[in-house]
């Protein structure tokens, strides 16, 4: 096969999105104000946010606050959230070199979803990613996989499942994600958390963690609730030198969505940063949203302006029973490796391309960058269209899908005994 022509990019157009994406601004209104920008005010506005960053550590290690500790707990507090606030500098850091690289090329993957073991501790009813018997993938064979994912220049790596923390050797999983000088993330019902094992995750050097919190008491769809995890909650906010998100969701027959609003509020009380998804059902197919579940999202989305900023202004559309009008660039930007090793386009698609990741290309990825998916305007897959936001600005998808379009066949689905 002839190798794909490299698509021709704009500088001027990069240094406007280097600026834009990480504002985190609504698809449309990003699309809107992009070009009123002026590139040289954008890239110094944001050296100003990083300088008040570094200030404001110097402030709190030379500040007269050292001066008035009286007690040893009180020295631990200061000094703990002292190295948290390191850790988030150096994390901001890598973070805009991830960015310059995914806005200055677009032949390698941004994020890669790895499984190192399918087999999960829960079963929500709507969840269509986990299993009751597989067995961890081999260590060694985890660290082969994570090795061609550095090799094709991936610059994030979020670990999932199943239920990433019963592998044996997470940490050294996470360990040597950050050996390779990437950006190393979890998702995780929290179910398994400690102390002693946050304080592991951070000797690991894990960067990222999500916890999906469904409801606020457990019922019939979902143990993930906040009575059972706030305690969780509470040892992240104490021990946790990582950045943590909660997500909570809407749809897939979530009983209660104004559990979603509380559920953020708790988050935002913890200092975490707080989301809302709108997920599929049991078979991996959207289901429009209620008139309800329509009014706590955009609650949400108001809370969340005045909170924090992320990227997910794609979900305005499936909130309002619309199509998303995007470029999908799963396959090339975004990869998602199930436990056997094979590339697929993310959790809802497995299936397509299902190569196994030691055979990916460069090839593969131009590829499939440029190939159009048929199920991308219904799409759920938060992750994906985040980091659709990369290249939505440039190079048309000219090649034809391989994905049947929504409704044309099932979704993948995986088969628990336990259900």
């Amino acid at each position: 096969m002839a190798k794909l022509a490299r698509p021709a990019r704009s500088q001027h157009t990069t240094l406007l999105v280097l600026g834009a994406v990480t504002r985190g601004p609504g698809y449309r209104k990003l699309q809107n104000q992009i070009w009123a920008m002026n590139p040289a005010r954008l890239l110094r506005h944001n050296a100003v946010e990083m300088r008040h960053h570094a200030i404001r550590l110097q402030n709190v290690l030379f500040s007269h606050e050292y001066d008035s500790i009286e007690n040893n707990s009180s020295m631990v507090t200061l000094g703990f959230k002292f190295r948290r606030d390191v850790r988030a500098l150096n994390r901001r850091i890598r973070e805009w070199r991830m960015i310059a690289k995914g806005v200055l090329s677009t032949d390698h993957p941004v994020m890669a979803h790895i499984i190192p073991i399918r087999r999960c501790n829960l079963s929500c009813t709507y969840c269509n990613e986990y299993d009751d018997v597989s067995k961890p993938v081999p260590t060694g064979t985890m660290i082969s996989r994570l090795d061609r994912l550095a090799a094709l220049g991936t610059t994030i790596i979020t670990f999932s499942g199943g239920e990433p923390l019963l592998h044996p050797d997470l940490d050294m999983l996470i360990a040597h994600v950050r050996s390779r000088g990437i950006l190393a993330g979890m998702i995780t019902n929290g179910y398994l958390l400690t102390p002693q094992r946050v304080k592991q995750l951070n000797e690991a050097g894990l960067d990222h963690m999500q916890i999906s919190i469904d409801n606020v008491m457990p019922d019939d769809v979902s143990k993930k609730s906040l009575k059972v995890l706030d305690k969780k909650l509470q040892i992240l906010s104490e021990h946790a030198l990582f950045h943590v998100n909660i997500n909570s969701v809407l749809g897939g027959g979530i009983h209660n969505p104004e559990d979603a609003l509380t559920v953020g509020k708790r988050a935002l009380e913890l200092s975490f940063t707080s989301t809302v998804g709108i997920i599929h059902d049991g078979s991996g197919q959207l289901r429009p949203i209620s008139e309800r579940e329509r009014a706590v999202f955009l609650a949400m989305k108001s809370f969340e302006k005045k909170n924090f900023s992320q990227i997910n202004g794609f979900q305005d559309d499936i909130a309002n029973g619309r199509p998303s009008n995007w470029r999908c660039r799963a396959g090339a930007r975004y990869l998602y490796v199930c436990e056997d090793g094979l590339v697929h386009y993310c959790s809802q698609q497995r299936g397509y391309p299902a190569k196994p990741l030691h055979d990916y290309t460069v090839d593969d990825i131009r590829r499939e960058y440029l190939t159009a998916k048929g199920c991308a305007p219904m799409c759920t897959v938060s992750c994906v269209h985040q980091i659709g936001y990369f290249d939505f600005w440039r190079d048309p998808q000219t090649l034809a899908s391989t994905v049947p379009a929504e409704g044309e066949k099932p979704l993948v689905q995986i088969q628990s005994t336990g259900r």
